[in-house]
């Protein structure tokens, strides 16, 4: 994919960057497979503010697309390249030999006319869903499943991908883009390849009108605020956050370099932390 560049007919056009699309082949969903979801923007069911910085932005259809893979032993056609508005990787629109449509992610080189097929005794090439320990040491894949029977629950963003580190009894080592190395067992499915759209990191939103037209709503530097607003407001022009004992959230924790994650339960299963630390 190439990333397109604007005329300078603004200033914040100067910078700005966008998709090229070259990849599309259609403009139109497949419509059984769509349906409309309401915005909550960022408000729960009494109406409260449960996440911040989120409102407006453009109606979207929702895309279904599988993740659950429950169609196995039967080939599938690609039939269209599609952009999907709710994600950052682009979308296949697949027609299965028995003539169900579904949606699925599309790895970085999929293109109209490829056959893919979720089988344990499937061919490890790019687009192909089998079971990981099935996947030789070395190959990238996406759409993993962490837990037997979930469906596929990471790897899913636009050019990221994971990598098969080792097999080792009943579980297979799999480094993260994260780079968290992680046992996962040798039943969960992925598929192989890389998501599409890898450029999507390059792109360069602008202007302040575009993050409003993706739901984006304007976040303010606690420094610029009130004391009675944030820990780090107040005061007579802009000071250094060293100066109000270390950087601070809007409810007084500490921000910065903290761990947060709390979920020890799950430490067994990781070899290596994205930090480096040694845990298996």
């Amino acid at each position: 994919m190439s990333i397109k560049k604007y005329n300078p007919t603004t200033p914040s056009r100067r910078a700005m960057t966008g998709y090229s699309f070259e990849e599309i082949t259609t403009t139109e969903p497949y419509k059984p497979l769509t349906f409309y979801k309401k915005n909550a923007a960022g408000r729960n069911n009494t109406g409260r503010i449960t996440v911040r910085h989120q409102g407006g932005g453009h109606k979207k259809l929702y895309r279904m697309v599988d993740f659950s893979f429950d169609k196995k032993e039967i080939p599938a056609k690609v039939e269209t390249i599609e952009y999907d508005p709710n994600r950052t990787g682009y979308i296949a629109l697949v027609c299965y030999r028995d003539g169900e449509r579904r949606y699925v992610l599309a790895h970085k080189d999929m293109k109209v006319g490829d056959v893919v097929i979720t089988s344990e005794s499937a061919k490890p090439v790019a687009g192909n869903r089998l079971p990981i320990g099935n996947i030789p040491v070395g190959l990238s894949i996406y759409n993993v499943e962490l837990i037997v029977g979930l469906g596929a629950s990471t790897v899913r963003s636009a050019g990221s991908s994971a990598t098969v580190v080792s097999q080792e009894g009943e579980y297979t080592q799999v480094k993260l883009p994260s780079g968290e190395i992680r046992r996962i067992h040798k039943k969960c499915w992925a598929t192989v390849g890389v998501v599409s759209n890898v450029d999507h990191n390059q792109v360069v939103i602008g202007k302040a009108g575009r993050s409003r037209w993706m739901g984006r709503r304007p976040t303010v530097l606690g420094s610029s605020m009130n004391t009675v607003d944030h820990p780090h407001g107040g005061g007579e022009g802009h000071q250094s956050l060293g100066q109000r004992k270390g950087p601070k959230t809007p409810w007084g924790k500490i921000a910065r370099g903290v761990i947060t994650r709390n979920r020890k339960s799950t430490d067994k299963w990781i070899v290596r932390t994205k930090r480096g630390k040694l845990l298996g």
